[in-house]
Formats: C-alpha cells, sequence, structure tokens
C-alpha cells in the first residue's frame, strides 16, 4: 500500500472533499431545505435583495476582466463562482464587525458598501489600494497569501481584551482560500486565536484550486476538519449557497461575540474562471469539471427558487439586469476617466515619516525622470 493509498484508508473523506456534513439550505435545482442547526428566518424581500447583490458583483466582475483585456488595468482576480459566499457571509456581518479580505473579496467589499471604484484603482495602479479601514470595516486587499489572517487575529485578540467577549459585541472574519491553508501565517493564525479564545471566524472559501494546484495536493482530509486539531469548531457548508452561507456565518458570528471563541467555515465552492487575469486554467483543469459546477450556479439556483416559489416575476428580475447594467455602466466610465498619478507619488505615504533610504530613491528616480525631459530639450 502506497502513503497515499494509506491517507484515503485512514480517512474516507480523502481529497478534502464534499463531506457528508456539507450544509446545504438551497439546493442546485432551487428547492430550499432545512437544517436543524441553522434555522433561517429569511423575508422574500431579503432573498430577493441576495440575489440582486450577487448579480450586481458578478457583472462588476465581468466588467474587470473587460477592462483588463483593454489594457485598463493591470490584473484581475475575477470571483465568478463565489458570489454565494462572498454575499452571505458579507450579509451575515454586522455593521461593528471587522473584515480582512485577501484580494478577491469584491463581493464582501460591496456588502460593506466600499465603491467598487476603489477595487479598481487598486488594480489599475492609480492609489496604494488605500481607503480607511475603519470608514467600512473592511481592510486593505492583502496580496501576500494568508498573512491577513495574523493580521485578523491579531486585531481579534486586541477587540477582545480579556478574550471572553468582544468589545460592544465586536467579531472579526478573517477570509482565505484553499492554498493559503497551506502557509505557516495561516496555521499560526489558527494557534494563536484559539488559546486566546479570539473573537474571530476564519472564512475559507475553497474554490479547489490554489492556483494550478488541486485541493488534494492541499489536504488529506477536508479543510474543516482540521480545526478541531487547533481546539475549535469547524464546519463545511454549500459556498454555493447564499441561504447557508449566511445562516453559518451569522451562527458563527455569534458564538464570537458570546466569547465561544473562534470557528472555521469551510465554503466548498468552485472557482469558475481563471485564478487572475494572467492565468490560463484550461492548462490544469478539464473542462468537464467546469460544466458540472455550471450546473451548480449560485446565481441560478436563487433565481429559480424565487420563480419555482413565485416570490419574484419578470418585472423584478428585468429591474435587477437594469441595476446591473447601470452599476456595471458606472464602474467602466470611473476606471477610465481615472487620472495617472504622478510618477513620484509613489513614495508618498510609504511609512509615517520621511526616511534616509527612501528619500535617496525618490532623489535618484526623479533624476532619471529629468534625465528624459533633458533628452527631449536637445533634440
Amino acid at each position: 500500500m502506497t502513503v497515499n493509498d494509506a491517507g484515503r484508508a485512514l480517512f474516507p473523506e480523502a481529497k478534502g472533499a464534499e463531506s457528508d456534513q456539507l450544509i446545504q439550505l438551497l439546493t442546485p435545482e432551487g428547492e430550499r431545505v432545512e437544517h436543524p442547526e441553522y434555522p433561517l428566518e429569511i423575508s422574500t424581500d431579503e432573498v430577493k435583495a441576495l440575489y440582486r447583490d450577487m448579480v450586481i458583483v458578478r457583472r462588476i466582475d465581468f466588467e474587470a476582466i473587460a477592462l483588463q483585456r483593454q489594457g485598463e488595468l493591470g490584473i484581475w482576480a475575477s470571483l465568478l463562482g463565489q458570489e454565494a459566499a462572498q454575499v452571505g457571509s458579507g450579509r451575515a456581518l454586522e455593521p461593528r464587525d471587522m473584515a480582512f479580505p485577501t484580494y478577491r473579496e469584491h463581493g464582501v467589499a460591496w456588502c460593506r458598501g466600499l465603491d467598487p471604484v476603489r477595487l479598481l484603482g487598486l488594480f489599475r495602479g492609480v492609489s496604494h489600494g488605500g481607503w480607511d479601514p475603519r470608514e467600512h470595516n473592511f481592510h486593505l486587499y492583502t496580496i501576500v497569501i494568508g498573512s491577513q489572517t495574523l493580521h485578523a487575529t491579531g486585531y481579534a485578540m486586541a477587540s477582545s481584551g480579556d478574550g471572553a467577549v468582544g468589545e460592544d459585541g465586536e467579531a472579526v472574519i478573517g477570509y482565505f482560500g484553499d492554498g493559503a491553508t497551506s502557509q505557516g501565517d495561516v496555521n499560526e493564525a489558527f494557534i494563536w486565536a484559539s488559546v486566546n479564545n479570539a473573537p474571530i471566524v476564519f472564512f475559507c472559501q475553497n474554490n479547489q484550486w490554489a492556483i494550478s494546484e488541486p485541493i488534494e495536493r492541499q489536504s488529506r482530509v477536508p479543510l474543516y476538519r482540521r480545526a478541531l486539531g487547533f481546539g475549535f469548531p469547524g464546519v463545511q457548508v454549500d459556498g454555493n449557497d447564499v441561504l447557508a452561507c449566511l445562516a453559518v456565518t451569522r451562527k458563527a458570528l455569534r458564538a464570537a461575540r458570546e466569547g465561544q471563541g473562534p470557528t472555521m467555515i469551510e465554503a466548498y465552492t468552485y472557482r469558475m474562471g481563471a485564478h487572475t487575469t494572467t492565468d490560463d486554467p484550461t492548462r490544469y483543469r478539464l473542462s468537464a469539471e467546469l460544466e458540472l459546477w455550471k450546473l451548480k450556479d449560485p446565481i441560478a439556483r436563487v433565481k429559480q427558487y424565487l420563480i419555482r416559489s413565485e416570490l419574484a416575476d419578470v418585472q423584478f428580475l428585468d429591474e435587477v439586469e437594469a441595476d446591473a447594467d447601470a452599476v456595471g455602466a458606472r464602474v467602466r466610465k470611473a476606471c477610465q476617466d481615472m487620472p495617472d498619478p504622478e510618477p513620484l507619488s509613489m513614495f508618498e505615504n510609504v511609512y509615517t515619516g520621511p526616511t534616509r533610504p527612501l528619500a535617496a530613491e525618490q532623489e535618484q528616480f526623479a533624476a532619471y525622470l529629468d534625465s528624459f525631459v533633458e533628452t527631449e530639450a536637445g533634440r
């Protein structure tokens, strides 16, 4: 028996697969189901609002991809297929909660009220990606894989004071992907959060691919089961089910606020697009796999639920599409109208105050820019 065979024999849920513990409240066919541990009372208007969120977020994503292809953005990390995980968890947050994203949480940013134009400014390279995290309780995008989990844990520890209950009921959520679970930072964050009983929810969007590496290269068991080894609960939710993501995240955040410590949520979903616009997923995954996951599309299942339950009509669906068109047009124009920053502005707001090395680099770069002016004058 090989090592891998032994792993499969010991762990029937090997290869990080969907488990029989998967929490689901809305089937891929749009059928509403109940779960005894995650009851969800939600109005028709609230379901329609979640649908609207996901449609608009996907439209923003499509616009950003098109803008990158046309040379308006340097790069873009698509969330296609992960709208339910982000909108469901994002709408579970209370205004006082703090979110720590990676570089793909455009749906969470939308739910927190951050103008998507601010996101495009980062990927266009016209800003340092700066916004005031306290303005929307949404921290800056983090490019370094997994490092935001340590930031989130430290913030949660500080907000809880003695580690019992978050100040004024404040909870923290830290987002990361399945590939990040292999990073030391994430595992260190688990340790610190556990031993300090920090009021934090670790939200892992398992989209099956860490760039070009499949989930079985990351874990021999479903990711949510790792939490038990660190001393806190883990749960696996259907990441394409916005209702389940809402209910599970809401319960985990409530537990954090009540002093019950951290929870890990594994949102089992799929990255339907490329890792970023520099990636070609056809080089490492089969088209049949993508077609299978298209049948689990998070937006389509809510649409089916609304239609089959006679909770929405064609007029509502058309209005949502019109809203998405309007947001998309506004985002596109705002991106194209962004002024290019002055080259030397890259040295601003790097540190709280000037430093000798930075000043020297700025002087050298200024001289380099001046050399082009002198050359033009000489002609």
